[in-house]
């Protein structure tokens, strides 16, 4: 709950295929967005009541949006969400674990039209569950400047949730976020210049992330920093207008300057073993279908089968498939008409 409290109060900070077809679902002059806006499936949850809009993304990961709130909008945070799970673009989540812990989570990005709208009233007041770690505001999400400091808090939410509900709960060892638990809190006390566990008076003079959010304790504290040095691997802070609004809070805004000021973190991110997400999104998602193969006869007994965008399919005429073994591995076929 910390945590999402921190993500509400980001919004002030901001304010200064069905199944699968070869079409675009909604395509703006700036991206193009392969993925359908639903109506709410679940109109008799007490805590997604209010939500009208719903994207599915890529069967891990779900978006609830209220009425109001443009569909552009509403796709923007899909898209979002699915370049981040799926760097490639070929319609797969890359990392075959997180995908399930966020699934088995239940990851959502509520998006609410402002503070205190009636959805968000209901929704904190009655969601019980364990897959959100931040939310959006329709007045912080810019299609156009995807990610950019000031501009968009998308990709900064989704990560937090990405990163929260999948990545800490499978590599605890390396992102654990309790003091002392971790690869990343080690790092992270490093960067802060000591292990302060509530925002000290003053931050020392050898340190290079000073988050002075009070109401930001430990833990969302080493969420931020998580935060802060992906984007920084992913470009998105590289320009002088951004470096100089940051400032206060983070100084190695490069890739460049996070190498040698923050080796520790540095290298944790870019550790292959954990795959996480180091590509900036661009906020357009419509997957390749070019990469077809088709699944070997193995002995590996065949789990399930899904379409492009995760959904659960029974071989239908046309669809372009992914077949899902029970050691993880992916394939993909296609199921020609009929």
């Amino acid at each position: 709950m910390q945590i999402l409290n921190k993500a509400i109060s980001t919004f002030y900070a901001f304010l200064i295929w069905p199944f699968f077809a070869l079409s675009i679902t909604s395509c703006s002059a700036q991206n193009s967005v392969c993925l359908p806006v639903e109506m709410n499936p679940y109109p008799n949850d007490p805590a997604l009541v209010e939500f009208t809009q719903y994207v599915h993304v890529l069967d891990c990961f779900e978006v609830f949006a209220e009425a109001g709130i443009s569909e552009e909008k509403v796709l923007h945070v899909a898209a979002v969400i699915a370049e981040l799970l799926d760097q490639n673009e070929d319609g797969i989540v890359d990392d075959f674990a997180l995908a399930e812990a966020l699934d088995g989570a239940d990851a959502m990005m509520p998006v609410f039209t402002g503070e205190g709208s009636m959805a968000e009233d209901v929704f904190f007041e009655m969601y019980e569950g364990d897959g959100v770690s931040a939310v959006l505001y329709a007045g912080e999400i810019n299609p156009s400047e995807p990610g950019y400091w000031g501009e968009d808090a998308t990709v900064e939410e989704v990560l937090h949730t990405i990163n929260h509900v999948g990545h800490v709960v499978l590599h605890p060892d390396a992102f654990g976020l309790a003091p002392g638990s971790s690869l990343l809190t080690e790092a992270m006390d490093v960067a802060r210049g000591g292990q302060f566990l509530s925002v000290p008076d003053e931050y020392p003079e050898e340190a290079w992330y000073h988050y002075d959010d009070w109401t930001c304790e430990y833990e969302c504290m080493a969420i931020e920093y998580l935060y802060w040095a992906i984007v920084t691997e992913m470009g998105i802070l590289d320009d002088a207008q951004t470096a100089q609004g940051i400032a206060d809070e983070w100084e190695p805004y490069s890739p460049a300057l996070l190498e040698s000021m923050d080796p520790l973190v540095h290298d944790l991110i870019n550790n292959s073993t954990f795959a996480l997400p180091l590509q900036a999104p661009d906020g357009n998602y419509c997957p390749s279908a070019t990469d077809i193969h088709a699944p070997s006869n193995d002995g590996v007994s065949l789990v399930k089968i899904v379409d492009l965008m995760g959904r659960i399919s029974r071989a239908e005429a046309g669809a372009l498939q992914l077949y899902i073994y029970d050691d993880g591995r992916v394939v993909k076929k296609v199921i020609a008409n009929d």
